[in-house]
């Protein structure tokens, strides 16, 4: 689903939010499940707080390496996450996109919004996704990437899924 500028992802797990927000917001938990499959994470630093940084680098498996970070900006457990999500060097300063020049125009700053709905034991996570302080061009390059971030994230919450299932 996506609104004008938005991308919106919804899913529901067959666990307790409680478990879900954790799983989240840990380092432990999202170093087994984030990012696309066969990734591997290592996680630099996390400061579960406003302001704080979850820092990490991806080994992708055809052997690329980088690094990205999440900046909270909002923590309400177990209902709502916010967080700027942007690539990033070593040191954990924002870089653009490493990509190559086809991306020049991919967005320093994402802002992702998640929150957790629990009904009977199931939870209903919604991820929303928009580019954050964005140039007229970003946000275009942005909502041309909505087909592709949406199977990226299909097989993020796909390794969730099963994640979720071994604890």
């Amino acid at each position: 689903m996506t609104t004008e500028g938005q991308l919106e992802i919804t899913r529901t797990f067959n666990a307790p939010r409680e478990l879900v927000f954790k799983v989240w917001t840990e380092a432990a938990h999202l170093s087994k499940w984030w990012g696309p499959a066969g990734s591997k994470i290592h996680v630099a630093n996390q400061e579960l707080k406003p302001q704080g940084l979850f820092h990490y680098n991806m080994t992708h498996p055809d052997g690329m390496d980088m690094w990205a970070k999440f900046i909270y900006q909002e923590i309400a457990a177990p209902e709502k996450l916010v967080f700027l999500n942007c690539f990033s060097d070593a040191e954990g300063n924002t870089v653009p996109a490493p990509f190559g020049p086809e991306f020049a125009d991919f967005p320093l700053e994402v802002r992702i919004t998640v929150t957790f709905a629990e009904h009977e034991g199931r939870t209903t996570v919604t991820l929303q996704s928009e580019p954050n302080d964005a140039s007229p061009a970003q946000q275009a390059f942005f909502r041309g990437m909505f087909e592709s971030m949406q199977q990226g994230y299909r097989g993020t919450f796909d390794q969730l899924e099963a994640y979720l299932k071994e604890l």
